[in-house]
């Protein structure tokens, strides 16, 4: 069980890099706060690769890794745009929808369909879902779900977690062809390479130095984050690690309201739970 402190710090990393980000957003726009987020932790993240080997590389990892770059890219362009728009307790526990759309895409690609308790871990996530927007049920019972159609920054989080259902899956194969921590160090190298093209194209790259004292913060819990994760899934299965650091939708509700005195915490706390529980049933079950 010595794995479970390692999830357990992954969530909270990810959940105070998104809370950081967010505030940082308040001066300063989403290509700056991508760029920090992975670029200021570069030099954390790409030391364990002078310590261990590099394996011999075929063409589907390269493959995979050319599939990978433009799909993270959007991922993370979506992903800190729905944080700036939108509350983090509304627009992160959507994250918890990735699980539920590998499960569709599985059926799709492989006709695999889940068994009692995936199916159970689904019906949960959509009531957690429901949840979450339980107060506009005084103007009737699908009003909550239409709720979630009117924030944009759910929405964006929903394209996120879809994304990043696809991306989990190539990853995974990624690993496979060279290694966890290799593939860690490395991928992020050619990521931020390719993000600071992006961000200088856009004439944004000045700005990830005005303010470096709380850009470095928000880099070293992404680095904490990223190294955290890989120690994690390396001490036990990835079903486990990842329903433990699902936690970090927990953690995001309340930064929204110790941080930012978002309203209704405990529905969006409990619609949280009710999700994380759905995440469980389906990851481990």
């Amino acid at each position: 069980m010595n794995w479970i402190p390692f999830a357990f710090l992954t969530a909270f990393s990810l959940a105070t890099t998104d809370a950081l980000s967010k505030r940082a957003l308040r001066d300063t726009d989403e290509f700056v706060i991508m760029w920090v987020r992975r670029g200021y932790a570069l030099p954390f993240v790409a030391v364990p690769l002078f310590f261990v080997p590099i394996p011999s590389l075929d063409l589907w990892f390269w493959v995979v890794v050319a599939a990978l770059v433009p799909l993270e890219l959007l991922a993370l362009v979506l992903y800190v745009k729905a944080i700036k728009t939108s509350p983090l307790s509304l627009t992160i526990p959507f994250m918890a929808l990735s699980p539920v759309f590998i499960v569709f895409i599985a059926f799709i690609l492989l006709g695999e369909w889940p068994d009692r308790s995936g199916m159970l871990g689904i019906v949960l996530i959509a009531a957690g879902a429901y949840i979450l927007n339980a107060n506009a049920s005084r103007n009737g019972i699908l009003a909550p779900i239409r709720a979630v159609w009117e924030e944009k920054g759910s929405l964006l989080m929903i394209a996120v977690a879809l994304i990043f259902s696809v991306t989990s899956t190539l990853g995974k194969i990624a690993v496979q062809r060279s290694g966890p921590v290799f593939f860690g160090c490395f991928y992020s190298i050619i990521f931020v390479a390719v993000l600071t093209a992006v961000v200088a194209a856009k004439g944004r790259l000045r700005g990830v130095l005005s303010r470096p004292a709380s850009f470095l913060l928000i880099g070293a819990f992404t680095a904490a984050m990223i190294i955290s994760h890989f120690i994690a899934i390396s001490l036990t299965d990835v079903a486990y690690m990842i329903s433990v650091k699902r936690t970090n939708l927990l953690f995001s509700v309340l930064y929204g309201r110790l941080l930012f005195h978002e309203e209704r915490i405990k529905e969006r706390l409990l619609g949280s739970a009710v999700m994380l529980a759905g995440v469980v049933l389906i990851t481990v079950f």
